[in-house]
């Protein structure tokens, strides 16, 4: 597969400081196995797979895909849940030399189609009874012939090689894939994982999926230190506060829909979450009041914060060691070797050792998404205080222009999040012959129930909100349109 070319220079300076190494999933899975053979590498509710088991497993599997065909450079799809044979198939994959393409589990036909041709896949793995929407190059993973090891001589990839393509999530414009070579997410999360306090002695979990680059982070950050890895096949309230007191991960990685849901069911009281260390926090923008809570609820684990996205993994993140304020009321500082700048409209822009070179076959998407400098255009717009934090305040796509005065709604989601009925809000704009746009609210609440636009608007008086920002339509759902991430997909909800 071809990519994007990074500047030269950069790549020089990168090497010469020592960001980005010879790192390899395939070179770190053998380290592992070599020196922590009986230690576990994968935890889930009914098994483990020890660093020497795992590395077994990978090699069959490897040999498998070979037998399929599976060549260096080819790309293979892989569409499972959080599980030993999504891990497997990924360390499988990446020790031929081929390249992952996630698919995100809803996805089915129309989606399946359009990014298997845009990515050229060779083959999908993905569960039995999801083989026919793949034709002929689907493979369940139980039918990867697993009867011998790849050879010892199988050359190894290079850490310039593209190990992924992702595609981002689109919740505004259609999917972009977004190529990574080792050396961008391995040199991000070796250097990150640091900087979260984690060791070969944590357990790892995260609630988002892991054909998200979110959970993939967690991976990542996991193996660079040698620690386990605990497994959550798919996010309900309830399984995941059961992992947490059976598995008893010490690190989780969750987004802000999960904490709010967990809350609504009650599952904070008298349940042990004690074994946390650490909480991370990302996938959309929590409220203050959201991380408040969890922290509260959480007395011995930091909880943090982390923004990021698709094209760079982990840009920003609140630390362990970072006072509550400043967990609770910012997204952190920049991850290392990333840089972080505000454009004048406070769009956040970003260049480092993490940053993806550009788009796959898509000049025009990279044109929009590149400053003539070489900095990042990220979509997403921020404040930074004194000390660099960076605080998110809403996309740039996302402005309601109401008679000519435009805001983000994004602070009013906030508030609303934190309304007692209110389980999650999102704030569109709606046509109106007089102004132009004004604010839709569309809301799910936290149980069964009733809540009218006047309560909502005298909520956000209550908190000072300016009239010029106050809904002026109220829908209610049973449940938002979410991304993998749990972030709402605004352009699927549909006003009456």
């Amino acid at each position: 597969m071809e990519q994007p070319k990074f500047d030269p220079a950069r790549e020089r300076e990168f090497i010469a400081r020592g960001w980005w190494r010879d790192d390899t999933l395939s070179a770190w899975l053998a380290t592992h196995a070599q020196r922590r053979a009986r230690a576990p590498a994968l935890a889930w509710q009914d098994g483990t797979l020890t660093w020497a088991q795992l590395q077994d497993r990978v090699l069959r599997a490897a040999a498998g895909l070979r037998r399929r065909g599976v060549q260096r450079g080819d790309v293979v799809a892989v569409q499972l849940p959080n599980s030993a044979e999504f891990v497997i198939s990924y360390l499988a994959i990446c020790r031929l030399g081929a390249a992952m393409c996630t698919l995100h589990m809803p996805y089915r036909h129309a989606e399946i189609e359009a990014l298997m041709r845009h990515g050229k896949a060779r083959l999908a793995v993905c569960l039995p009874d999801r083989k026919e929407m793949f034709g002929a190059a689907g493979i369940a993973f139980d039918d990867i012939p697993d009867d011998e090891l790849l050879e010892q001589n199988h050359p190894h990839p290079d850490a310039a090689d593209v190990f992924l393509l992702l595609y981002t999530s689109g919740t505004t414009a259609a999917p972009k894939g977004v190529p990574h070579p080792y050396r961008t997410m391995l040199s991000n999360a070796r250097l990150g994982a640091p900087e979260h306090k984690l060791d070969s002695r944590d357990r790892v979990m995260s609630a988002a999926p892991l054909s998200h680059l979110y959970g993939l982070y967690s991976l990542h950050c996991a193996w660079a230190v040698g620690a386990c890895t605990v497994l959550l096949p798919a996010f309900s309230p309830p399984e995941l506060v059961s992992a947490i007191e059976k598995i008893k991960p010490t690190a989780l990685w969750t987004a802000p829909a999960h904490v709010a849901a967990c809350r609504a069911a009650g599952l904070f009281d008298e349940r042990d979450w004690s074994s946390l260390k650490l909480a991370i926090v990302s996938g959309s923008s929590a409220p203050p009041e959201l991380i408040r809570f969890f922290k509260e609820r959480l007395q011995s684990c930091a909880v943090t914060q982390l923004w990021g996205m698709t094209e760079l993994q982990a840009g920003l993140y609140t630390r362990p060691s970072d006072p509550l304020q400043v967990s609770a009321a910012t997204s952190g500082r920049p991850s290392p070797g990333t840089e972080i700048r505000l454009s004048a409209e406070n769009e956040i822009e970003v260049r480092g050792v993490p940053l993806f070179a550009g788009y796959l076959d898509n000049e025009q998407a990279n044109r929009e998404a590149f400053t003539a400098d070489g900095w990042f255009r990220s979509g997403d717009l921020g404040q930074m205080d004194g000390a660099g934090n960076v605080a998110i305040t809403g996309r740039s796509k996302d402005v309601i222009n109401r008679g000519g005065v435009k805001f983000n709604p994004a602070e009013v989601e906030m508030l609303l999040d934190s309304h007692p009925k209110i389980l999650q809000s999102a704030i569109v704009p709606m046509p109106d012959a007089i102004l132009g746009e004004k604010a839709c609210v569309f809301v799910a609440l936290r149980s069964p129930g009733e809540i009218s636009l006047q309560e909502v608007v005298d909520y956000l008086l209550e908190k000072n909100i300016a009239k010029n920002k106050l809904p002026e339509k109220l829908v209610v759902v049973a449940e938002m349109p979410l991304t993998p991430t749990r972030k709402v997909i605004k352009g699927k909800l549909k006003l009456p």
